[in-house]
């Protein structure tokens, strides 16, 4: 295992304590900027970083949406995962890749050709969760804050997180492993960190994330996880029928099961929302068959 924590900076590997970003970055100033979080995977045989690919489009598909940038090259930030996670030395690593608007004054800005990010790379020890609230699920929070629709940033995975990890704290201080957001309509967004799906006999419901509105509808502020996209697709090869819908407190109280995903934990049953017990209070048989195809997968 590496002691020195690679950190790949605007195209150049340094150590973790030689690593040097503008006081003036957009992103330390300003919160501008955008992020994926990766799982890295490492046998005696492979290496593999999950979903690479659809992480880093996701960023440069928001970075042009957002007008942060127009240059990102898919090549070679994926490249610049790789070889972090590679010179980590780590078996399983956290992969961090981080684009911020550099250090520039956006307000002067001309044009999106002004904009030179700063690109950040950070691979850490992959986050060993214990193996009990998998086997018994976990109790989840409503969270007090709520995501607004029309806010610009919201369905993208951008620097402000500071909500989400404010509501992360509360929740965590009542035992709670994760905190539900709605919508400013009172309709469900997802977790803090994750996506959420509600298991309702042989439907699988999730919330419309953003690129999946109807034409002319309410943007959605749910951002469109990748282990979202992989869990659906499990789900649809199972036989459920999945319905992408606005999803009321009602739907996850009165499900069979309920389902939180991300690229960390990858699928992680709930069994309690604030007092209330979910079914039988047990994980279900879609969450024990979800949970064994991501160990398949992430090793």
């Amino acid at each position: 295992m590496s002691t020195d924590q690679t950190v790949f900076l605007n195209g150049e590997f340094v150590s973790r304590d030689e690593v040097r970003v503008s006081a003036f970055d957009a992103g330390f100033q300003h919160g501008v900027g955008l992020f994926e979080t990766m799982l890295g995977v490492r046998t005696s045989s492979d290496a593999d970083i999950i979903a690479l690919d659809a992480h880093i489009d996701r960023l440069i598909e928001s970075a042009r949406t957002l007008r942060l940038s127009e240059d990102l090259k898919s090549v070679g930030l994926a490249e610049a995962v790789r070889q972090t996670f590679e010179k980590s030395g780590y078996d399983r690593a956290r992969l961090r890749l981080t684009v911020t608007g550099g250090d520039l004054n956006l307000l002067e800005a001309k044009g999106e050709s002004n904009i030179r990010p700063s690109i950040l790379c950070v691979a850490q020890p992959a986050t060993a969760y214990p193996e009990e609230m998998f086997e018994r699920g976990v109790l989840a929070t409503i969270s007090d804050a709520r995501a607004n629709p029309f806010e610009p940033t919201a369905g993208h995975k951008s620097l402000d997180y500071w909500w989400r990890l404010r509501e992360l704290q509360v929740a965590a201080a009542k035992g709670a492993g994760e905190s539900i957001v709605l919508q400013v309509s009172n309709h469900v967004c997802g977790g803090c960190v994750s996506n959420l799906m509600a298991v309702h006999g042989e439907v699988l419901m999730t919330p419309i994330a953003r690129g999946e509105e109807q034409q002319g509808g309410v943007p959605s502020p749910v951002l469109p996880g990748v282990t979202r996209a992989s869990v659906l697709g499990w789900a649809e090869e199972m036989g459920l029928q999945i319905s992408r819908q606005m999803m009321t407190v009602d739907d996850l109280l009165d499900a069979d099961e309920l389902l939180l995903t991300n690229s960390s934990w990858g699928v992680l049953p709930v069994t309690r929302v604030e007092g209330a017990t979910i079914k039988d209070g047990v994980p279900g048989e879609t969450a024990r068959e979800l949970i064994g195809r991501w160990r398949e997968l992430a090793g």
